[in-house]
């Protein structure tokens, strides 16, 4: 027992929580230096885990616990097993001076020499700031308690900076990064919760099974709508696709909703899924969606994780707070993500894909495993009354007001037929094969079970 087990803060209690049955061994003795990295089990993945340790001036990090981090990551990069940071760290020591800067630096150099190599997992159980908050930050999923806190800066440095009162929750909490920031890819509602959460990405991440094409199917076109001005919620659908009493985790939720990814099983296997929601923005694409986007692709080519990408999208959101926002620049990073990725990635069209924004969506001609659609599905520049509207123009123009809604949508109607269709696009190849939502099921796993299974060789920069 730990001479401060009583207290929530501490290390070892931690790492039994998460480790299984509460086993683990030691990789470096415990010390006063504020950290610990041991080795262990977690729903049956060997792992490596290391731990900052609150009771001890607050988990501020100095030499020696940097170099406890350090020697974590030459174990986890030798034996090619995933690692775990618990954060709860008051940044550097300050009694260590400047040599606590240059040993953070150390960490932060491991933690990108390890990127895309192997998974590396932060969970975030109490106030992390500084150098303390990078280190997170630089890892691939970050899981945040109800009590954890992210900052670069606390409070007291904030006011006397900038005059500005804030909190610790306010400023780095759950609320700050659910929506604000994108740093924190889970929010778990109960440190409980943050605990099922990280070892079920554990777990997607390590043991990623293998791909039996024998899926049951079922008819999906009760998740869609068939009208294409009709807005739903993704997530129906997406469950749907995905195995039922698996492990299923969506990441950044609340940040960019107009975009779900979500990592879960199919026929056993680990998938990545990218997918627009039209409840959200009407599932347009903006600059946070490409930017999320992004990072999820490169994320799942870095570890072999094959993504199924469901695109029912209009477009790029327009407008000037877009353009300034970097809508261009941050949509550039998924159309290389995807440019660039060697995973078997299947898209599925259910409604309609739009202008560059279906490009974006892992269209064909960006190495497209297999592109599916379905029966009524529009591929298309844009919609086809917006279409119309422009290369009829005069001929609207010179019509009757009564006249013109109906003469729209004949001239829409025959649009359709020759530029949006499945069968147009189908002849063009950027489509390759129709399918009904009663086949869809198989046909994403047969395509990605055949498929050469490659893994990216990159780093998964936090883009």
């Amino acid at each position: 027992m730990s001479p401060t087990s009583h207290d929530p803060r501490d290390p070892i209690a931690r790492i039994e929580r998460l480790v299984d049955d509460g086993k683990f061994e030691f990789l470096v003795p415990r010390t006063e230096c504020g950290m610990l990295a041991v080795t262990g089990s977690v729903k049956g993945c060997k792992v490596v885990i290391f731990a900052s340790d609150a009771t001890i001036k607050s988990g501020a990090l100095g030499i020696d616990g940097s170099k406890v981090i350090v020697t974590a990551y030459k174990a986890a990069m030798g034996a090619q097993l995933p690692i775990i940071g618990i954060w709860h760290s008051g940044g550097a020591r300050l009694s260590d001076g400047v040599a606590s800067l240059d040993a953070f630096g150390e960490v932060f150099q491991s933690m990108i020499s390890a990127s895309g190599r192997i998974p590396q997992l932060s969970l975030v159980l109490g106030p992390t700031a500084g150098g303390g908050a990078y280190g997170p930050a630089l890892t691939d999923v970050v899981v945040l308690a109800p009590e954890g806190r992210i900052f670069v800066t606390g409070p007291d440095v904030v006011k006397s900076v900038t005059g500005e009162d804030i909190d610790m929750a306010l400023l780095g909490g759950p609320e700050a990064h659910k929506k604000n920031s994108g740093l924190a890819h889970v929010i778990a509602a109960s440190e409980e919760e943050a605990f099922e959460d990280i070892r079920d990405l554990t777990a997607l991440f390590a043991n990623q099974g293998f791909m039996n094409p024998d899926v049951a199917d079922i008819d999906l076109s009760q998740f869609v709508p068939p009208s294409k001005v009709r807005t739903y919620e993704v997530h129906p659908l997406v469950d749907a696709i995905l195995d039922k009493d698996a492990e299923h985790i969506e990441l950044l939720s609340m940040w960019a909703p107009n975009m779900t990814t979500i990592v879960g099983r199919l026929g056993g296997a680990t998938v990545g899924v990218l997918a627009n929601n039209p409840a959200h923005l009407a599932g347009v694409l903006d600059a946070a969606a490409g930017e999320k986007a992004a990072r999820f692709v490169r994320t799942c080519d870095a570890f072999g994780i094959p993504l199924i990408v469901i695109a029912d999208v209009q477009g790029f959101l327009p407008g000037a707070g877009q353009e300034w926002e970097g809508a261009v620049r941050r949509g550039a990073k998924l159309l290389h993500a995807f440019g660039e990725a060697v995973v078997p990635r299947v898209t599925l069209i259910t409604r309609r894909a739009y202008g560059g924004a279906y490009v974006a969506m892992n269209s064909k001609s960006l190495g497209a495993t297999r592109v599916f659609a379905w029966p009524d599905a529009e591929v298309s520049v844009m919609g086809a009354v917006a279409a119309v509207r422009v290369l009829h123009r005069r001929i609207l123009a010179d019509l009757p007001r009564e006249q013109r809604e109906a003469m729209e949508l004949e001239l829409a109607a025959e649009h359709e037929k020759v530029s949006g269709g499945v069968a147009k696009a189908i002849e063009i190849g950027a489509v390759d094969e129709m399918i009904t939502p009663a086949q869809t099921r198989s046909a994403l796993a047969k395509s990605i079970a055949n498929a050469p299974h490659r893994r990216g060789s990159h780093g998964n920069i936090p883009l």
